[in-house]
């Protein structure tokens, strides 16, 4: 006889964020399609938050499925150090047509923690091989960049960094734009003067500060950030592993701001959720730094999976559906959560509703932090009545797949209400 799913999980695997001293069993997904994942027992659950941001046209899209099972049967992997494929390139290609002008040179990882990885690297040794010392990197005040060694110490010091914070590099710190642009300007003015000459590179996730509460901020900020760095000589980085691909409107939150990084890193929707994929991309200023007859000046950074063919192929189909209907679906999407926001925000305990392209979020009054029970709380409410939804804490958002109707978004916001009615 065959051991439940569910035995073998509870008997060998380790979950992500999960505490499994007095975690629930995980739910078993066997299938999903569109907006919605379907659980063992033959019940629904909308996606409200496209499986942790990854999700961008709908689970199972036949396009994206159709590309992979054609790579699969073609090349499923080869080592991409001495040797190229065709998936690989014409992404490149693509990526390099989409993304703001002047971002041409496409270096591929794996996910966007290692984006940010080959970001920072990236970084540290163009001013290396310029003749420079420059070891310092500049990044915002409750900022999430991921959770390998590099991309923690470019986040914010906290819950998820303390166990490592001895481990970590120096990293100058702003104050959060979305609190204070101005205090955000004014301290990247007093960085740059007093310690501008050892300033490699600032890393941003332009407007939208993503696990760090979902904290939107001002384009003219980053617009104001981008004309410091570039009047400095300093990198900036855009991370947009969270916001690309027409997450706030736009194919990227910096078009949104009319701003060109000198790096930007990608991942999540980079396939449309089907396989995990990274990308940073850069200027041929940048890549032209690493070019010389001696090898000890070449960029030592690779994955044994780097420029995955069947990825390559998902990212593909992915962008081939990034069209006007896209778009059309995109704001659709905003514009049912203006309206359950509008609703929401008669509740008492509702607070600092904001929305951002496909993003809406607010907070529910009371104790922040990651650690307050009302996220939990909310999220195993919400999945007893057919919604997935995470809370970071008691900030509350969504963030669905473009295919979503009003109706999905209408039953979700239906199901918080009730939630804070019956909490309350």
């Amino acid at each position: 006889m065959t051991t439940p799913v569910r035995e073998l999980d509870l008997r060998h695997v380790w979950h992500p964020y999960t505490q499994h001293f007095h975690a629930p069993a995980p739910g078993v997904v066997t299938r999903a399609e569109g907006a919605y994942l379907y659980d063992d027992g033959g019940r629904r659950i909308f996606d409200a938050i496209s499986s942790w941001w990854v999700t961008l046209h709908g689970h199972a899209h036949p396009v994206i499925a159709a590309a992979v099972s054609r790579q699969a049967r073609t090349l499923e992997q080869v080592i991409f150090a001495g040797f190229t494929h065709e998936p690989a390139v014409r992404l490149a290609a693509a990526l390099a047509g989409l993304l703001p002008p002047g971002l041409t040179r496409v270096f591929f990882s794996d996910d966007g923690s290692t984006a940010v990885e080959v970001a920072l690297k990236m970084a540290l040794q163009f001013w290396t091989g310029r003749g420079e010392r420059r070891p310092l990197i500049a990044a915002l005040e409750h900022a999430y960049h991921g959770d390998t060694f590099g991309a923690m110490a470019a986040s914010a010091r906290g819950l998820f960094t303390e166990p490592f914070a001895g481990q970590l590099f120096e990293v100058a710190r702003l104050p959060d734009p979305s609190a204070d642009g101005a205090a955000t300007l004014a301290e990247l003015d007093r960085l740059l003067d007093t310690r501008g000459a050892e300033l490699a590179a600032v890393i941003v996730e332009p407007l939208l500060l993503g696990a760090g509460g979902m904290r939107v901020w001002d384009a003219s900020v980053l617009r104001a950030i981008r004309e410091r760095t570039a009047a400095a000589g300093v990198l900036l980085i855009a991370d947009e592993v969270l916001t690309g691909f027409g997450r706030t409107g736009p194919h990227f939150a910096c078009a949104r701001a009319a701003v060109v990084p000198d790096i930007i890193c990608l991942s999540k929707g980079l396939t449309g959720g089907f396989l995990p994929l990274g990308a940073t991309v850069t200027r041929e200023e940048v890549f032209a730094a690493f070019l010389s007859s001696d090898r000890r000046r070449t960029f030592f950074h690779g994955h044994s999976y780097t420029a995955n063919p069947l990825a390559c192929a998902a990212a593909l189909a992915s962008l081939s559906l990034l069209d006007d209907a896209s778009a059309r679906a995109r704001e659709g999407v905003e514009c049912a959560h203006r309206t359950g926001l509008a609703r929401l925000a008669g509740q008492p305990r509702v607070k600092c509703c904001r929305v951002l392209g496909t993003m809406a979020a607010f907070e529910i009054d009371g104790e922040q932090g990651y650690l307050n029970p009302i996220g939990p709380e909310l999220s195993a409410y919400a999945l007893k009545e057919g919604v997935l939804l995470r809370p970071l804490g008691n900030v509350v958002y969504l963030l669905p797949p473009y295919c979503s109707t009003a109706d999905d978004l209408e039953h979700a916001y239906d199901v918080i209400e009730q939630f804070l009615e019956a909490s309350g």
